[in-house]
């Protein structure tokens, strides 16, 4: 990891084996880059400085996204896990028929990064705790699209059918998360 400055924009550079330049800013601000082996720096430097305009209005949406979550209330674990099995346990008899075996276990962790996970190999969905503080509709959403990945693993256009399917409105609700207060 290599931390250089370029288009006003200090970055952490991380070689991988990717096959195009990735930028991200982090949750706290700071921003990531990871270039293949064999770009050079000088293209790197290029592309970032391009997207300061862009980093620049990702750290306000993230200072936002944080204030915004600094004024939540913190869910009640016992409260958003029992919440979120329930909410699974309604959307599974329309997945069951094309998923082996029962009901997926349902967790609840404070996850700051996604909304939900799903492992095939333990056979679990993981919801963020703080996903019970947003509208019914966002976390019947994130469900869903935990759901649809246990039919396909991946983002591609058949698991995007999948989750249009049970939630035709699904980008609407997608929304909703996206925004700073999730209202």
């Amino acid at each position: 990891m290599q931390q250089r400055k370029a288009g006003g924009v200090t970055f952490t550079l991380t070689r991988r084996r990717v096959k195009n330049l990735n930028l991200r800013v982090r949750l706290d601000g700071s921003v990531a880059v990871s270039a293949p082996m064999r770009t050079p720096l000088g293209e790197v430097d290029a592309f970032v400085a391009s997207h300061a305009g862009w980093v620049d209005h990702a750290r306000q949406r993230m200072a936002a996204r944080r204030e915004a979550e600094a004024r939540m209330p913190t869910p009640d674990k016992a409260e958003a896990l029992a919440g979120m099995r329930d909410l699974v346990a309604y959307w599974w008899p329309a997945f069951a028929p094309r998923c082996p075996g029962p009901m997926p276990a349902v967790r609840v962790r404070d996850m700051h990064t996604r909304w939900g996970s799903c492992s095939l190999h333990t056979h679990t969905l993981c919801f963020a705790l703080r996903l019970w503080g947003m509208p019914p509709a966002a976390r019947e959403y994130v469900a869903v699209h935990e759901l649809c990945h246990l039919l396909h693993p991946d983002h591609s256009p058949a698991f995007w059918a999948e989750v249009a399917r049970c939630l035709p409105d699904y980008k609407a609700r997608r929304a909703m998360l996206r925004a700073p207060s999730g209202r």
